[in-house]
């Protein structure tokens, strides 16, 4: 694997693999391409290491063509597709960009795979496609259910889950029926550095810093799997280079707690290291709002397969990354400022919390 297509490489997720790749594997060459939506910022891939090995294409991946011609221009040998629309409210408030990006835009992908590297390429020997899934396509788990495992019935419960079941789905089918060299992983929650704040984690420390109320949705007792986005890039490296093409595996850092719990957690970190100039616990910021729809009460994620056949684990605690990715947040001002200073940023917020009803 020497020329890697990164799909959604200035989002969260995919320019923390951008970052690891050139970091750790100095023959890899990168094609980052990405539509620069909303939660994509060049600013994530700013001061990558060796950026010579670096080519930044603006694109939509639904554009097969533009898909098509990245491949053989760049001859590359291996696609890694983050691209996707993740967040579940926006999902709930409006499905179309969901099923646009996520399944359109795997499908397209996977064509353009196949033209390529089976039609033209009439093997497709040395090359890997990758999927970048979630654990909420299996839906929820009761309080005293076995976490998921790679077999677990696909069940989703929002159309963000939807969206990326029927990806998923697509990738299978293209391995069964053109023997398409593609794997996919299912992760838990991810949090750590770049994250855009509408997720729970940088949306309590954002919010502190501007003085605003800490949301929780419900009574916050839905229990989530956390897995530092480090630990996640790893892992998918690790399944590019030593996993066996048609197979699933899940990702999680083997951390099931509440989201008021993790929030109690951010807001002590936030006291030690910023406290509030009001001398006031930031967890006395903490509001109750009405919770969204269908919000599944309990994922976990069962990832001995990837420890048993790969020898992936994770090397931070929930306590070791959290304070990590606090720091981070509050180590890196400018990012916060761009990032509070895009106005679809304050009108989502003033959208979703400002006007929800609370409920102590």
């Amino acid at each position: 694997m020497r020329n890697v297509l990164v799909t959604g490489g200035a989002g969260f997720i995919g320019c923390n693999f951008v970052r690891f790749l050139l970091a750790t594997e100095p023959l890899v060459r990168i094609v980052t391409l990405d539509a620069l939506t909303y939660a994509g910022s060049l600013d994530n891939l700013a001061d990558i290491q060796d950026p010579t090995r670096h080519t930044f294409i603006r694109g939509d991946i639904c554009n097969q063509d533009l898909v098509v011609a990245t491949l053989r221009d760049h001859r590359i040998d291996t696609v890694v597709n983050f691209a996707a629309e993740t967040h579940v409210d926006r999902s709930i408030a409006e499905g179309a960009p969901f099923l646009r990006t996520n399944v359109l835009g795997a499908f397209s992908l996977l064509e353009a795979a196949r033209k390529v590297w089976l039609e033209e390429g009439h093997t497709g020997e040395g090359h890997r496609f990758h999927h970048i899934s979630t654990d909420e396509v299996y839906g929820s788990l009761g309080p005293d259910a076995l976490p998921f495992r790679e077999d677990t019935p696909y069940a989703p419960n929002s159309p963000y889950a939807a969206s990326k079941a029927a990806a998923d789905h697509l990738v299978r089918a293209y391995v069964q029926t053109y023997g398409l060299p593609a794997t996919v992983t299912n992760c838990s929650n991810n949090y750590g550095p770049f994250q855009y704040p509408e997720k729970l984690i940088p949306l309590m420390i954002l919010n502190a810093l501007e003085g605003k109320p800490l949301p929780v949705y419900g009574d916050g007792q839905q229990v989530r799997d956390w897995l530092h986005v480090l630990d996640h890039v790893e892992a998918v490296w690790l399944v590019l280079r030593k996993g066996s093409p048609g197979e699933t595996y899940n990702i999680g850092g083997g951390v099931q707690i509440t989201n008021l719990d993790v929030v109690r957690q951010t807001c002590r970190l936030l006291d030690e290291i910023a406290p509030d100039a009001r001398g006031d616990p930031w967890v006395s910021r903490v509001v109750h709002v009405a919770d969204r729809p269908g919000h599944d009460r309990r994922y976990a994620m069962d990832a001995s397969k990837i420890r048993r056949e790969l020898g992936w684990r994770p090397r931070f605690t929930f306590e070791s990354g959290l304070r990590e990715t606090v720091r981070w947040y509050l180590d890196h001002p400018e990012w916060v400022a761009a990032i509070r200073g895009r106005p679809e940023y304050q009108a989502w917020l003033e959208q979703n919390y400002a006007r929800r009803s609370v409920s102590m």
